[in-house]
């Protein structure tokens, strides 16, 4: 049957019917347009600003919030900012753009947002993305002026915004999602130079961003007790899911949400790195892989993994495979503090691992060929990364250079997870019967401090015995 080529008259558009127009213009009082920032946040955010600053002397600089991302047709994933634009603002706005204008051996900063639609415009009610029917209350420029302490426009001025600061300017760069269509119109290159320097200064956290981080961390111990206490459930027919659902329900509840997506891996799904379908059953006589994070509403995560037996004791073989991923665990800690470098754990750990699988037969060639870069004959176990930077991204700091990541020695103020495993594959015919489709990680998130390390996620227990009594204790058995 064709389609109709006139609309139903029972189905009018809605912004062309002037009486509804005038009606829905009518009888609406103010509702609370605090915008959500947190606590600390914008004072952070100035004192970042400021150290990106001093980098740029004279250029102007431009950072996109980005929007989200299509799921599916005309529905999205929910909303989150680019980690930089977040740590320069303090404020989780779509679409919003912060321009940096050269003034003297400083800059301006200015924040351009999509203006909200309030009762009176018909895109109060049109508009989906940004009419207040639609979102709820919004904030207005003077509201978030107010609370970022910076001065904040509408992104219909942000041309004229980034002409102005490139006249001002030597050179500009861009990091984050700047819409492609605004780098074209004011020849905008895409070279990273400016998300590598803001990867850079990121690794050093101030204080508050280190609160946010313990913050997040104690909220994810909770959640790691909220999931023991499901494994009974899990066992009975609920299966991985429902621990992970049960995580990221504690993670919205208590924060933002998950800091990625939640991984829970019973049995042979345990040695998989990242087992997030989660669609598999939670096996009793099995260990239990769980790698979770709570993101706090200030958008910094936590990065923990303990690996649990879901009957509450391991098996002799479990508990082999889980006290060596522990000694090496404790080995990659020891290396963890200021003068040391990033490659220092890894080493540490990897010569635990090595040495432990020669104990065990397993290895082809001896120890030494095995660490030797031109064998790594251990890592066939072992063949992810031992830990990596920690702060607003889970992999934070990414697009830092090689020389300022891996290879530069660590300071007080960086935050890091230290996470050595060993996954034996179900399908892995090098191992004996007994070992396979054995998986095992221990994660621990440590903040480098003057004196060494603190590890911050140490409230949950690390060995073996410490496990099973933790276990116990909260399922009250």
């Amino acid at each position: 049957m064709p389609a109709p080529t006139t609309p139903d008259p029972r189905l009018p558009r809605l912004a062309d019917v002037a009486a509804f127009t005038e009606y829905m213009a009518q009888g609406w009082g103010t509702p609370d347009r605090t915008p959500p920032v947190v606590a600390g946040a914008a004072a952070a955010a100035a004192q970042h600003r400021s150290r990106l600053s001093a980098e740029f002397a004279g250029q102007a600089l431009i950072v996109g919030a980005g929007t989200a991302p299509v799921r599916s047709n005309d529905t999205y994933y929910d909303f989150r900012p680019d980690s930089d634009f977040y740590w320069l603002t303090g404020a989780a706005l779509e679409g919003a753009v912060l321009v940096m204008t050269p003034s003297g051996a400083s800059h301006e900063a200015t924040l351009f947002i999509p203006a909200p639609f309030y009762a009176g415009d018909p895109r109060f009610f049109t508009n989906a993305a940004h009419g207040e029917m639609w979102v709820g209350s919004a904030a207005d420029f003077s509201d978030w002026a107010a609370a970022l302490s910076l001065p904040v426009k509408a992104l219909t001025e942000l041309d004229a915004g980034i002409g102005a600061a490139m006249r001002a300017s030597s050179g500009t760069l861009a990091a984050g999602p700047v819409q492609a269509d605004v780098r074209r119109r004011h020849g905008i290159g895409a070279g990273g130079a400016l998300g590598r320097v803001l990867s850079t200064l990121r690794m050093v956290k101030d204080d508050w961003e280190i609160a946010q981080l313990r913050a997040a961390v104690g909220h994810t111990v909770d959640g790691f007790a909220a999931v023991v206490r499901e494994i009974p459930a899990a066992i009975q027919g609920g299966g991985e899911r429902w621990l992970q659902g049960t995580f990221d329900r504690h993670a919205r509840t208590v924060g933002n949400g998950a800091g990625y997506a939640t991984i829970v891996g019973s049995g042979k799904h345990a040695p998989t790195l990242h087992w997030v379908r989660c669609d598999g059953p939670v096996l009793e006589d099995e260990v239990l892989l769980l790698d979770m994070g709570v993101e706090a509403n200030s958008l910094y995560t936590a990065d923990v993994t303990r690996t649990f037996p879901a009957s509450g004791t391991f098996s002799p073989v479990q508990r082999q495979v889980h006290d060596l991923v522990e000694k090496s665990h404790r080995a990659g800690l020891a290396q963890v503090g200021p003068g040391k470098h990033f490659a220092d754990f890894h080493d540490a750990c990897m010569e635990v691992i090595a040495n432990g699988l020669n104990d065990w037969g397993l290895l082809p060639v001896s120890v030494d060929e095995a660490l030797s870069p031109r064998g790594q004959h251990h890592r066939r176990y072992l063949v992810c990364g031992v830990g990596h930077h920690l702060g607003l991204d889970v992999h934070d700091c990414a697009q830092s250079s090689y020389e300022s990541y891996q290879g530069s020695p660590l300071v007080p103020g960086m935050a890091l997870t230290v996470e050595p495993g060993l996954y034996f594959h179900e399908h892995d015919l090098t191992l004996p019967p007994e070992l396979r489709g054995i998986g095992v990680r221990l994660e621990d998130d440590i903040v480098v401090t003057d004196a060494g390390s603190d590890v911050i996620s140490e409230a949950l227990p690390l060995d073996a015995a410490g496990i099973e009594a933790w276990m116990r204790q909260i399922q009250g058995a």
